[in-house]
């Protein structure tokens, strides 16, 4: 364990003590000051040195493990786990949100093809009959754990290489081919993994997944790709703001 963490507490705001550390503590996991598997500060040593009460600084160090930030283990004590990721339900790419968030993604591709499409990605693309598609298998992983399996079909002639996949995001790779995705219809769902899916995203077989299946339209309106992909639940989720009409 490194140097303790600063925490500035303000005794004379109405924010509650335990909830001004928790939120001190929930930054610098975010941050980067405190990584994956840091082991964090014993509660008792942390209450004394902050001249809190146990039970203040007890009850942060539970949010954040409610919020799955922190672990506590028997015999090793509290440790920093692998932060969420939260993407804003907007129109951009899963590699564009890692990217931007310090997250440094990867990708492995499981599979690159061409054929024609089955009925459902047909209609979802509005292709004629007998047009063929590039269908592309992607495994997306940050910070070094799986994230994402993520099924995309391009009619062919928009379709990027193989190579570009496994170093860009497919909508950066298909602006570089001057389409420009402007619209989205998409369906927010969930399911259980099966056990190929639990074996590629390193979960259990039946753990929940969330998916959502993706329909993207350029600036002429046409449909320029399909979408299926599924997230782990214990590391993703998706973030909305709703507002009273």
């Amino acid at each position: 364990m490194g140097a303790p963490l600063a925490v500035e507490l303000d005794r004379s705001s109405p924010i509650p003590l335990y909830f001004q550390l928790a939120q001190t503590i929930e930054n610098a996991i975010i941050g980067g000051e405190l990584a994956p598997g840091d082991r964090f500060e014993n509660e008792l040593a942390l209450a004394k040195r902050l001249n809190l009460s146990r039970p203040t600084t007890r009850r942060a160090i539970q949010e954040l493990v409610d919020k799955g930030l922190l672990v506590r283990k028997r015999g090793v004590g509290t440790q920093v786990v692998q932060s969420a990721v939260h993407r804003p339900v907007e129109l951009t790419s899963l590699f564009d949100d890692l990217a931007r968030a310090g997250q440094s993604p990867t990708t492995k591709l499981l599979d690159y093809g061409i054929g024609v499409p089955s009925a459902e990605v047909a209609a979802e693309l509005n292709l004629s009959e007998g047009s063929e598609v590039a269908s592309i298998r992607r495994l997306r992983s940050t910070n070094g754990e799986p994230l994402a399996l993520m099924t995309n079909h391009i009619p062919v002639d928009l379709a990027p290489d193989a190579e570009e996949l496994e170093t860009q995001g497919l909508y950066h790779a298909l602006r570089a081919r001057g389409v420009h995705i402007r619209l989205a219809r998409q369906r927010i769902g969930a399911k259980a993994a099966s056990k190929a899916e639990a074996n590629l995203l390193d979960e259990k077989t039946g753990a929940p997944l969330l998916t959502m299946n993706r329909t993207a339209f350029d600036d002429s309106g046409s449909a320029v790709e399909f979408g299926s992909h599924c997230y782990r639940a214990s590391r993703y989720y998706f973030d909305t703001t709703v507002v009273d009409r």
